[in-house]
């Protein structure tokens, strides 16, 4: 059953920390995660040859496991989490993906066993429905989505996740053409709905598999506008839209919570402070340590209220420091110290307000997803919080609010391309509708016509 939040977890800003969540998850071997410690979350890709064949496969799987956990013990890093991001033959054939988490967890419990180690296994299969340009909520593709899942959760799995896709296809019309109302559709109601489907299956399924339910995150849309908007130089999408976006995509990925998962919310889902402050679930976090994977303007400030630290993803290769999940699970595992010493100084909001402070007015971006500002998003959320379409328009509203509120006291400095840009935005949002009904049946009508792959009845619309 999907139940909406309508208030918020927290009474203030300043009560979110890193490594602290109002609803700790207990996983795996002994860890238990925002109890009062980070714990680095080390993601990995196998290298191309190993999909080959099954045999490859858990070969390769069972490689990354052993050299990341000797690497933790080695350095005595007491608590790892280790995610498993399935190649597209893995969730395909669940199968496979059942035997890699097998051996994977295999070689865990040895090495918790003989050092005590905290450890847990996230995997996250790919989400297959996609079939060129659009998804579909029934049939094979999401049966086998499914199955996939079982696979996982009975053979090792600690924690589910999914990078789920819906909407999908009216958003990447939309974002090439500025075109607000179509974003907020595919991300904010599209993808809500196609959240709340998914979700309710996964978190069933968890239940009966005695395994957590995590997490999701809007990496197919909000991160899709994040990375073309890129860096300080580039002008293919405005800053002001990517955080726009982003904020639509909080009131989406709260979903998968409504649904019955409890976290940790994935890494990249860079909403997710927005969806700490109403939930109060613990929450994965990337940034200046993922830059392996990606680029991105706020590396020091996400770190602000995670609870896993993660370094996105990396291909398994030979590094001077040993191989790349050994050399980058380290770099995570002294963030993550230094973040604790932090929690046992009693030091822990002077850190998090530096790691906020660093980069908040580098970007928009930043500058909305800091802590107080993320906590204000939230409360836009939760205001009509049973409304995916109210809820995400109102988030909209506030990410704009906040920004000229940045711009007007002089802190934050936008170049005129992103003042006109946030404008037209805000303008756009003005003109929509109050009534959920009404948006929703002027989308359908307009994007039938205009997006050829678009297929309402994926939706059940």
């Amino acid at each position: 059953m999907v139940k909406k939040y309508t208030s918020m977890a927290y009474a203030s800003a300043d009560d979110m920390l890193f490594g602290n969540a109002k609803f700790p998850v207990k996983a795996g071997l002994g860890l238990e995660i925002g109890a009062g410690y980070t714990t680095p979350e080390i993601n990995y890709a196998p290298r191309p040859q190993a999909g080959k064949s099954k045999e490859k496969l858990i070969k390769e799987y069972e490689r990354i496991t052993t050299d990341s956990m000797a690497r933790m013990v080695q350095i005595g890093a007491p608590s790892v989490v280790l995610e498993t991001e399935h190649v597209e033959q893995m969730t395909n054939n669940p199968e496979w993906g059942g035997a890699v988490a097998h051996a994977q967890k295999t070689i865990m419990e040895e090495y918790h066993d003989e050092y005590g180690i905290k450890c847990a296994l996230r995997h996250t299969p790919g989400d297959i429905r996609e079939d060129r340009d659009y998804l579909k909520l029934t049939g094979d593709k999401f049966d086998l989505l499914m199955e996939s899942f079982e696979q996982v959760a009975q053979n090792g799995a600690d924690l589910l996740s999914v990078e789920s896709m819906g909407g999908k296809e009216v958003f990447d019309y939309s974002i090439l053409r500025n075109d607000t109302a179509g974003i907020l559709f595919g991300i904010g109601v599209l993808g809500s709905m196609d959240m709340e489907t998914v979700w309710t299956g996964v978190a069933d399924i968890a239940k009966k598999n005695g395994v957590v339910a995590a997490g999701d995150t809007d990496c197919a849309q909000a991160n899709t506008a994040m990375f073309i908007a890129g860096g300080l130089l580039d002008k293919n999408l405005a800053h002001t839209i990517a955080i726009v976006a982003r904020t639509i995509a909080a009131g989406r990925s709260l979903c998968a919570y409504e649904a019955g998962a409890t976290g940790p919310g994935k890494d990249c889902g860079y909403e997710n402070t927005i969806i700490k402050s109403i939930s109060g679930v613990p929450i994965a976090q990337e940034g200046k340590s993922s830059t392996c994977a990606h680029s991105d303007v706020m590396g020091n400030l996400v770190m602000q209220c995670c609870d896993l630290w993660s370094n996105e993803s990396v291909e398994y290769h030979g590094e001077f420091g040993g191989t790349s999940v050994q050399c980058w699970g380290e770099s995570l595992a002294y963030d993550c110290s230094l973040m604790n010493t932090a929690l046992k100084a009693g030091k822990a909001k002077g850190l998090r307000d530096l790691f906020t402070l660093s980069d908040k007015y580098r970007d928009p971006q930043g500058y909305v997803l800091a802590y107080d500002n993320a906590y204000r998003v939230g409360e836009a959320i939760a205001k009509d919080g049973k409304d995916n379409y109210l809820r995400t328009k109102n988030a909209a509203v506030e990410c704009c609010n906040i920004i000229n509120e940045g711009v007007a006291s002089g802190k934050l400095k936008l170049t005129r391309f992103e003042i006109n840009a946030l404008a037209k935005v805000k303008d756009d949002l003005d003109a929509l509708p109050d009534d959920g009904d009404k948006f929703m049946s002027d989308c359908l009508t307009r994007f039938k016509e205009e997006v050829a792959v678009f297929r309402p009845e994926n939706y059940g619309l």
